[in-house]
């Protein structure tokens, strides 16, 4: 993917992921009103993986001996973003709150940018550093309101410890997507780790119980599912797995920064919810982060090569 314009065009339709993901939070919220977390997901990713499991063998990609050449790889990559994230995501938030669960998740875009880094010597620089520094900062600002005495008044518990490991698994698997993804498709690797970390959800929901409650679910709560199952995990999952693939983790990472952007002004539009100027600043700062690191980036990176190109064609 040499051509400048279609890093742009894939920068673009990584926006739609944290869209997406935010949007899920309200979608979620509901849902889990009517069934256990653990339940929720499995059925979530389930779904999503039997309709990815079908574009897979109409498409003709199913490639066993990727399989049996990357299977310790997507493994690791189902136990960490699929089983091990979203397991204690849910389950934290029965002993937390939720600003603190987003508080440590907002950090995941710093450690994924160390990582690939310090892994995989991805590029680094000033402007990156101060797209991340300023998108951080923009995320503290909107979780928190922009009120310090909410920073100070803040409890932790074993729900944090939670929230941290939910924070590991998901650079983990950011990490490790960079990796197994060589020579393997964002596609085929999507289905089979959606596959296999819903195998490890249905077991946990054997135990957690309320299978009985499924059939009682509203309409709402089955149009909300339907949304998280096609928007927030079959096409999100595929463009991020497309965006670690092609652009790296650390650029990738940087847009889990505008998740929270997206569920607060979602649940301002559609679940009568209020926001703050304080919120509507840091939403700006964390906007032009992700550009300063993302887009413009790389079109210093390009304007480099055109200058190297004609310098040897002189």
């Amino acid at each position: 993917m040499d051509n400048p314009k279609q890093h742009i065009k894939l920068y673009l339709l990584m926006l739609l992921v944290p869209m997406f993901w935010g949007a899920a939070f309200g979608a979620a919220k509901h849902v889990l009103t009517e069934i256990p977390p653990i339940l929720a997901a499995t059925i979530r990713f389930g779904l999503a993986g039997f309709i990815l499991l079908v574009i897979v063998l109409v498409r003709k990609q199913w490639k066993f001996n990727v399989l049996r050449r990357r299977w310790l790889g997507l493994l690791l990559m189902s136990i960490t973003g699929i089983f091990g994230y979203n397991a204690l995501f849910f389950t934290a938030l029965n002993y937390t709150s939720a600003i603190n669960g987003s508080l440590i998740m907002a950090t995941s875009p710093v450690f994924i940018t160390i990582g690939a880094v310090l892994l995989f010597q991805e590029d680094w620089n000033r402007r990156v550093g101060i797209g991340l520094v300023l998108s951080f900062v923009g995320v503290l600002v909107v979780i928190l309101k922009g009120s310090f005495h909410t920073l100070v008044t803040l409890s932790f518990n074993i729900g944090d410890l939670m929230f941290l490991g939910g924070l590991l698994c998901w650079v983990a698997h950011g990490l490790l997507g960079k990796v197994v993804m060589k020579g393997v498709s964002p596609l085929f690797t999507t289905t089979i780790t959606t596959l296999t970390g819903t195998f490890f959800l249905f077991i946990w929901s054997i135990f957690e119980g309320g299978w009985s409650e499924v059939v009682n679910m509203s309409m709402q709560s089955w149009g909300e599912m339907t949304f998280m199952v096609i928007f927030s995990t079959v096409i999100a999952f595929l463009l991020w797995n497309t965006g670690i693939h092609q652009i790296g983790a650390s650029k990738a990472g940087i847009y889990m920064n505008l998740v929270p952007i997206n569920a607060t002004w979602i649940a301002l539009v559609f679940y009568d919810s209020s926001i703050t100027w304080q919120q509507i600043i840091g939403m700006c700062m964390v906007i032009v982060g992700v550009y300063f690191t993302t887009v413009m980036n790389k079109k210093r990176k390009t304007n480099l090569e055109d200058v190297e190109w004609k310098q040897k064609a002189i």
